[in-house]
């Protein structure tokens, strides 16, 4: 196909994955096939490398990974970080602080694993109700007696700050309220129910346009599949921008396509529309 993608970053979480957090079979073969064909897939997710599903872990086609909604870009092969942009600790403690004023629960990572205080772990299906991202986010979370206290006796910085709303009105306010309180953070969300706080330079469109250019690949050539608004930076970037059947309106808005839902394969129609057709 003339002029096909020579990479493809994916999101994982509604994109790649079903609601049920699983790579279906047309997902595995077309991810196969694109690779074989000498395409270059690149998960890039919320998640820290290690929450990447065994099968893309194992998979001998994935080597860069643009992680943690671009905070950590990984070479998997070499096991080496390519870059890291991080929240200082203070100012992740100030956020957290903050939000204890708030009507929600919050977790972070740090060190590419989770950590979350006690309490919230043991409240957390209140303000989680996908059943499915529920067992994601006990999986991968270690539980500590209290988040801030453990950050400050850590003393380093943190990779992302996560929060839980129990209602979408919340969200809603602190999405439009979070960046004006905190102007040296990225504020984004994944989900519904999700808000998402990132040092300035990590997104998911920056690390890739820095992973394309060290890997001199025109962005032209660049495709990216994503639903969430933590992918609006991956889609503006790429040359082909694939909005999921199940994404969220403003990301569909600025999508050069759109595809079924994470349910029905969406991103596995749109790899062999675009990249074995």
């Amino acid at each position: 196909m003339p002029n096909a993608p020579l990479l493809i970053a994916l999101d994982m979480d509604g994109s790649l994955l079903t609601t049920e957090k699983i790579l279906t079979p047309r997902a595995s073969a077309a991810l196969s096939r694109a690779a074989e064909a000498g395409v270059l897939i690149v998960p890039a997710t919320g998640r820290f490398y290690k929450g990447l599903p065994q099968e893309l872990q194992r998979a001998p086609y994935v080597r860069y990974c643009i992680t943690i909604n671009g905070a950590h870009v990984y070479d998997a092969k070499l096991d080496r970080t390519v870059s890291a942009q991080e929240l200082p600790c203070a100012r992740a403690l100030a956020a957290m602080e903050y939000l204890d004023t708030q009507d929600v629960i919050y977790d972070c990572y740090q060190g590419d694993w989770g950590w979350i205080t006690r309490a919230f772990w043991e409240t957390a299906p209140e303000f989680v109700p996908d059943q499915y991202y529920l067992k994601m986010l006990r999986s991968l979370r270690n539980p500590v007696d209290e988040l801030k206290a453990h950050l400050r006796a850590a003393g380093r910085d943190v990779q992302k700050i996560i929060i839980f709303t129990r209602t979408d009105e919340l969200q809603d306010e602190l999405l439009e309220t979070l960046p004006a309180r905190f102007p040296d953070m990225v504020v984004t969300s994944s989900a519904r129910h999700n808000i998402e706080l990132n040092a300035p330079a990590a997104n998911k469109g920056t690390a890739l346009r820095a992973l394309a250019e060290a890997l001199e690949i025109p962005l032209e050539r660049v495709m990216a599949v994503g639903d969430g608004l933590n992918d609006r930076s991956m889609l503006e970037a790429a040359g082909i921008a694939v909005a999921m059947g199940n994404a969220h309106p403003d990301i569909k808005a600025i999508a050069d396509f759109v595809t079924d839902d994470c349910d029905h394969d969406g991103a596995a129609k749109a790899i062999e529309r675009f990249c074995l057709s």
